[in-house]
């Protein structure tokens, strides 16, 4: 159990299952052993969470304001802001994905400027995608493993329904182009705070 703690503690990324399962070895039943962590984390401050395909330990979301009010945690470590505008521009890919940067302005009714995509790219969470299959074979976006880990998804399955979202009132499906202030927050149920 030490050895899998140790291992996902000195990782500022998601541990893959499959290098858990070689840490600890093939006789050892790893989901009783990840059981076992996660029981003994319960009255921790953080949890070991399944995200991005793999396992991570992550600061429980009550104790965020903590964090932020000691500013122990330089913005570029939480993976910088997002602006709305480019919280809409990663929402919509990760719906859409693969997608162009045409097909997004079309979408969002305003031009997606390269200048957001590309910071959404240096902030690796979106990344290029196959060639779409339409003259010119433009460049396609999808979103990558850091938007996973990023947001706390295991995988894009766990992606609210959108139907689900526009029932709930989170969505509009008669929006203009004007952005809302956290759409993505607003996709992924958050609140400013959890953001």
């Amino acid at each position: 159990m030490g050895h899998v703690e140790a291992v996902l503690f000195a990782s500022p990324t998601p541990v893959p299952r499959e290098t858990l399962a070689r840490v600890v070895g093939p006789e050892c039943r790893l989901d009783a052993l990840i059981a076992d962590i996660r029981e003994e984390l319960r009255a921790r401050p953080y949890e070991l969470v399944p995200v991005a395909g793999g396992w991570q330990l992550r600061t429980r979301a009550e104790f965020a304001p903590a964090i932020r009010a000691a500013g122990t945690v330089p913005e570029e470590a939480r993976g910088g802001t997002l602006t709305a505008g480019e919280q809409l521009v990663l929402a919509t890919i990760a719906y859409l994905q693969p997608v162009t940067r045409m097909a997004l302005s079309r979408v969002l009714g305003r031009e997606v400027s390269r200048d957001v995509i590309g910071r959404l790219k240096r902030l690796d969470l979106v990344g290029a995608g196959p060639r779409a299959p339409e003259p010119g074979a433009p460049l396609t976006y999808v979103t990558t493993s850091t938007f996973l880990a990023r947001f706390g998804l295991t995988s894009l399955r766990d992606l609210p329904d959108i139907e689900a979202l526009e029932e709930a009132g989170l969505l509009d499906p008669n929006m203009s182009g004007d952005a809302p202030s956290d759409p993505f927050d607003a996709m992924l149920g958050l609140s400013g705070e959890e953001a």
